[in-house]
């Protein structure tokens, strides 16, 4: 399975049940969307592929994954993660971000080239007329969320922030989801998972999104950071 960051969650939590059930192991990789789909798409080998909804329809159309085989997952917002025992600051409103954003000693991003929420905080900068350069010594990227939540959790310095999605927040040790970007700033993505035109295993792999997307991994898929 090769997908995007915002799963690794759900599928680490319900990988050893799918085994236990079918006998079969799920092998999978997660890095930011976009270093997720040039691989696919350059060849790399999966039965199933889990990206952004926007992403998944693509690849449907150019031949890569099934026809019919692509069920969505839900909506995944992107948030504001501090270290575990930092105060959490008042990001509850634009010019409250703003401020915590100018504040911040360091800010921690996944590469903006390659994925959702790193592209959307860039974007985020220029709505409220903060100059890229004006941060250019705080502002942190990093190749995927999970490395830049890492840095994150070890950083120094004052207000560290990370802009990331929530269901990777929740899943990364030593930080915590301080809240959402706040009204319009806010990003919600939906993701879709879908089995490859080149799977060697179809069944199993139809068999393993029905366990994602199921009733019984709907509290999971809530509490990790899902919504319908």
């Amino acid at each position: 399975m090769l997908s995007g960051g915002a799963l690794q969650g759900l599928v680490a939590q319900l990988h050893d049940s799918f085994l236990s059930e079918t006998g079969c192991e799920v092998e999978y990789v997660f890095d930011a969307v976009g270093t997720i789909e040039d691989g696919f798409t350059d060849g790399e080998a999966a039965d199933l592929v889990a990206l952004t909804d926007a992403q998944i329809t693509q690849l449907e159309q150019d031949g890569h994954v099934v026809a019919g085989s692509a069920r969505i997952l839900g909506v995944v917002k992107t948030g504001v993660a501090v270290r575990k025992g930092d105060q959490v600051p008042d990001i509850g409103s634009t010019d409250a971000f703003e401020a915590a954003l100018l504040a911040a000693e360091g800010i921690y991003i996944p590469d903006p080239k390659l994925s959702t929420a790193g592209a959307h905080i860039l974007r985020v900068l220029r709505k409220l007329g903060i100059d890229e350069d004006e941060l250019k010594t705080r502002l942190h990227t990093f190749p995927n969320s999970e490395d830049a939540l890492a840095a994150l959790a070890k950083g120094k310095g004052k207000g560290l922030l990370g802009c990331i999605q929530t269901t990777e927040i929740r899943f990364a040790p030593d930080v915590v989801v301080a809240g959402l970007l706040p009204g319009k700033l806010g990003l919600s993505t939906i993701y879709s998972v879908a089995v490859t035109t080149s799977s060697k295993k179809p069944e199993l792999a139809t068999q393993f999104i029905s366990k994602l997307i199921g009733a019984d991994a709907a509290p999971l898929r809530v509490e990790i950071g899902f919504e319908a």
